[in-house]
């Protein structure tokens, strides 16, 4: 009987040794790993899910085509609609997911023609970046998610 009553309270030092070793450790862990989300936006994304179905939809609706064009350092853009013909005066914005930053950078594209836009990589950028692609016009939105492959040139 002695036995049983001196054993329970080293079995509870134990327990709550083993939980502050337990929780000093993964304290530890989510301090040296850091964010492991992929995308910055991704919270705002959800909270927007209904609204961003429908601005795909609109867009689907329009026929909205974009191709993209690599030329030196200039991404060229083509916006055209349903019928082949370009979309002027839209609102094109880039996103630029740089490997060192934890958020999106934010630029606006210039239309240099009806339904052309354009714009140009900041010097000394190299290497893969995600960039997502964003048109607005008249209510509806086309997003595209695109992978820039840059190499140094000598």
């Amino acid at each position: 009987m002695l036995i049983k009553k001196q054993l329970y309270p080293i079995l509870i030092l134990l327990l709550l040794g083993s939980f502050l070793c337990f929780s000093t450790w993964s304290a530890m862990r989510a301090a040296e790993s850091g964010p492991e989300v992929s995308d910055a936006d991704y919270y705002s994304k959800g909270l927007k899910y209904t609204s961003t179905l429908l601005e795909k939809r609109a867009a689907v609706t329009l026929g909205w085509k974009v191709s993209t064009r690599l030329a030196g350092r200039t991404l060229l853009f083509h916006l055209n609609d349903k019928q082949g013909h370009p979309v002027k005066s839209a609102q094109g914005t880039i996103f630029l997911y740089l490997p060192d930053t934890a958020s999106s950078t934010q630029f606006s594209l210039q239309e240099v023609e009806a339904g052309i836009y354009e714009f140009n990589l900041p010097a000394g950028m190299t290497g893969r970046i995600n960039a997502r692609l964003e048109f607005e016009y008249a209510g509806a939105r086309m997003n595209r998610q695109l992978l820039i492959n840059l190499q140094d040139n000598p």
